[in-house]
Parts: C-alpha cells; structure tokens; sequence
C-alpha cells in the first residue's frame, strides 16, 4: 500500500511542471487577448458616445420642434390643430416604414436582438441596423411616441461593436466581446452611467464574467461616458438630489413600493407582447398605414397633454417638484401605459427604458403620498419615493436587480439609497419571479425565435420555454410521443409549484410548462414545438 501511495505521488509530482505550463500557457493567452482588446475597446466606447450624442443630439431638436408646434396650435386660431396630428402621423408612418422594410431588426428596443447576436441567433448587420435606428429613431419618438432613446443607443453601440470588429483580425468570440461592450457603452452614455453599463452587460446582455469581457465593457463604458459629458454636460438624463441619509423609517415603504411594481412590472410584460400580439394582426396593412395611425393616437394626446407623449423626461421632472397629485399621477400612469403598449407594439424603433422608469417614478410618489398619511415626513422627501420606484419598476420588468440599484446610485450621486434601493428590488423581483412571469428581454427574445418564419442558424445551443394550452397536440401525450428530432430534449417539466425532470414516459397536460435544450442540428424543433404547444394560435 505505501508503494502505491508512494507511485501515486511520483506521478503527480512528474505531472505538476505540465500542469504549471499549461495554466501558465493560459494565463498568457488571456493576457495576450485582453492586450489585443484594450484599442478596441477604445474605438468602440469613443464611437459609441459620439452616436450617443448625435441621437441625443437630434431627438432633443425633433423634440423642439413638436413641443413648438403644439404651443403656437395653442396660441393661434383653431385651423393649426392638423400640424401637431400630421407631424406625429408622418413621424410614426416612417418609423415603421424603414424598419419593416430595411431592418426588421430594428424593432422596439433592439436589445433582444443583440441577445441573439450575443448567443449566435442571428446575425448583425450594423450598417442597415445604425442608420434605420438612428434615423427611425428621430422620426418615432421625436414625433412623441412614448418610447425611449437608451434602448436604441444601445442597439447602435453593439452595432458600433461590430464595426469596429471588422476593422482587425478578431475571434468570434472576441467579435462578440466587442458587441457587448458596444452594447454597455450606448447604456452608459445614454445615462451618464458607466457602472450601469458594465453590470447591464454582465447581468442581463452577456451574461459572462470572464476578465475579457470585464476589461472590454468597462474600458468602452468609461470612454463612452467621458466622450458624452465632455460633449453634452456632467447631468445624466435624470437628475435627482437626495440628503445624506435617508431615515431608516422608509424602509416598510420602500417595501411597499417593491409589492407594487412587482404587480404592475408584470401587467407591463404581458401586456406588451400581447401588444406585439395584436399588432401582428395587423401585418397585412402597409406599413406607413400602421405608424401613421398610432402616431394620429400620440398626436392627440400631444394637443391637449403635451407632456405625456415622447420620452417622458418633462413628467418625471414635474413629478419630482410635487406638481402632480394622486388622482394626476394615477391619470398620468394608465396614459403612459397605454401610449408605450402602442408605441412599442406597431414596430417603431424605441426602448422601454425611459418609459418604465418614468411609470416607476409614478408608482414610487403614489406610495410617497400614501405613506404621508403616516409618515409626515414624507411628503419633503418624493425624489426618494421616485428613485426607489423607478428602480424597482425596472427590476420586476427587466430582473436585473443589480443594474437598477447601480444605475440609481449613480443617476443620484449618493449611495445612502442604497438601502431602500435593495429592499424594493429584492421584494419587486422575488415576487414578479413567484408569479412566474418572465423577464421582458427574454420574453421577447423567444418570442421573435418561436415565430421566426425560418430557424435560426444556431452557434451552439439554445434553451427556451414553452406553455402547453388547453386542446394543443401535445395535450395529454407522453414525451416519447410528441416526435421531437435527436437534439431537441426537454429537461424540465413545471406544473403548478412542483418541477422535475421528465422521462419518456412522463406525460404532459394543459398549462405544463416545459424547458426545452435545442442543439443546433435540430432547429426544425421550433416549428414542432411552436404548433405542439399551442403557440402558433396565439
């Protein structure tokens, strides 16, 4: 026995300098990479500032020129009240138009679809993404659609990415660092936020920890960020003041305000992809048809609440210097409620992102002014209640609890929030995760692939869920029977509070919700799944 034991540990010893070797080989191949990067990474947070202002840039011109035309409609005789109507009309009818027919990809916010190029679901084009976002863009929400310019600062810094990849000799993988540090970069220049911006990409985009991507998203972020306050101001797109310490007395509210985002952050997510949903209907219509339409619907709330339409950084700042009361606030949310759902939902290049900080802020000064009927105090400190709502809202809809509070702290410059920030989020997404909805990226991004007309070329895996409804193909069958093709394998069965790992013989039934891992020889699943499932009907 002491021979072998002695054997065993002559042939560790022999094998240790080959293990150093290797590990050191590693090690400098790491390094080698993260040098390569560091150039990189500059161009890409340079150029992703510099689209960040000329966005900016542009929007608050457009933004000008509506709010102008609105208040000489106010000051002139009642024949000028078409201008604002068509102005919006024609904003949103290009909008859609240059979208649907020079970059599909374009849609929304553009950040599922970056998730996808970042998992190798699709590709990015970002010459047609750049200038149909950018100039989509400044057509939609410059004629005040209620969506936001961050998501699409962001899209164009991972197109920005892409660029500045094709410049040198990368990788694939070092292709798709670039990307995510593009994407990171539009957030923190869009938010004077660069932290933001890092904790986004590791959170939420790439979802990888690795000291490449670290090193390349925190370079262009910081880039980004200098670039844009140098040219526009120190100010981020909220600015809010708070006192040194919050009272520990906030606490229970600031609970509050997590149960009640939660709630709505989940009425948010479903109904914007049953938004989505209901516009698909309507496909067969023209484009410029669909755009026009709802930009006549954003037209008219222009003329007689001018501050509710566009980005919603005028309301917030109203809210924020008390001129709003409950009932106000209560009428203010269910309009830009409403205005998101139709502004996201026909197609216009726009983000989510300004639009639920600015229902946030709402849902936080509501409870403020509950909490007043107990806590006095309250009513002096409503930038609090704001903060803690906008961050909580942002949790239960996006689940990245640790880019809110970090994107908080820095909107405010004080880290004395941080406290209330982690009670609201934490409550906000343990219970919109408990009520089983899912995050809005992800959502959306599965919805794209599920309806997709054609499979994805996959790069490598892709695991998506799937609700059985009542009276689909798969309703009442065993796994072994739903001819799923090798490569496609359901590796989680959810029904009700109970989950577990199916067999052949495990059989499925109505409201089941099913994990399913789809390789990429096996991309004809969708379409199986799409109609076994009942998804197709919806």
């Amino acid at each position: 026995m002491t021979e072998d034991l002695g054997r065993e540990v002559q042939g560790r010893t022999a094998a240790a300098p080959q293990i150093v070797r290797r590990e050191m080989r590693d090690f400098l191949r790491a390094h080698e990479q993260r040098r390569r990067q560091l150039p990189r990474a500059l161009l890409v947070g340079l150029f992703a500032g510099l689209v960040a202002v000329a966005f900016r840039t542009a929007l608050e011109e457009a933004d000008g020129i509506r709010d102008g035309l609105v208040a000489y409609v106010h000051g002139h005789t009642f024949w000028a009240f078409p201008l604002p109507l068509a102005l919006a009309a024609f904003g949103g009818a290009v909008a859609v138009y240059l979208v649907r027919h020079f970059a599909p990809e374009a849609a929304g916010s553009g950040i599922p679809h970056v998730k996808a190029v970042l998992h190798g679901l699709s590709p990015m084009l970002w010459g047609r993404v750049l200038w149909v976002k950018f100039v989509g863009g400044v057509a939609g929400i410059g004629a005040g659609l209620a969506l936001g310019r961050e998501g699409p600062t962001i899209q164009m810094g991972s197109a920005v990415g892409q660029m500045v990849s094709g410049w040198f000799s990368c990788t694939v993988r070092e292709r798709r660092t670039l990307i995510a540090a593009g994407a990171g970069a539009g957030l923190a220049a869009a938010f004077n936020a660069p932290l933001a911006g890092l904790v986004f990409v590791l959170e939420e985009v790439q979802r990888d920890f690795s000291p490449g991507v670290f090193t390349a998203t925190l370079i262009a972020c910081g880039v980004a960020d200098i670039t844009t306050r140098i040219l526009t101001g120190q100010l981020p797109i909220f600015h809010v003041q708070t006192e040194p310490i919050p009272p520990i007395s906030l606490l229970p509210f600031a609970l509050l305000i997590g149960v009640f985002a939660a709630l709505l952050g989940v009425a948010f997510n479903r109904a914007l992809v049953r938004s989505l949903d209901l516009f698909d209907h309507l496909r067969k219509w023209p484009p410029w048809m669909t755009g026009g339409l709802v930009g006549l619907v954003v037209g008219g709330v222009a003329l007689f609440v001018p501050i509710a339409v566009g980005g919603g950084h005028h309301l917030v700042e109203s809210m924020l210097d008390g001129q709003l009361s409950l009932p106000a606030l209560g009428a203010f949310f269910a309009v830009r409620f409403g205005l998101t759902m139709l502004s996201y939902g026909c197609g216009a290049p726009g983000g989510i992102f300004a639009p639920l900080l600015v229902l946030g802020a709402a849902i936080g000064l509501g409870v403020g002014a509950l909490a007043s009927a107990f806590l006095p105090e309250a009513l002096s400190r409503p930038h609090l209640f704001a903060v803690v709502g906008m961050a909580a809202y942002f949790t239960a809809i996006v689940r990245a609890p640790l880019t809110g509070i970090v994107l908080m702290v820095e909107m405010t410059g004080n880290y004395s929030l941080v406290l209330p920030l982690l009670v609201a989020c934490l409550t906000a997404y343990g219970i919109a995760d408990f009520l089983g909805d899912r995050p809005v990226y992800e959502a959306l991004l599965e919805r794209d692939l599920v309806r997709a007309q054609n499979p994805p070329d996959l790069d490598g895996t892709l695991l998506l869920d799937f609700t059985i409804a009542p009276g689909a193909p798969f309703d009442g069958k065993q796994v072994r029977e739903l001819g799923l093709p090798p490569g496609a394998i359901i590796v989680m069965l959810r029904r009700r509070l109970s989950e577990a790992v199916p067999t052949a013989d495990s059989q499925l039934a109505a409201d089941d919700q099913i994990t399913v891992l789809i390789a990429r020889e096996a991309t004809s699943a969708l379409t199986l799944l799409r109609k076994g499932t009942g998804t197709d009907r919806e």
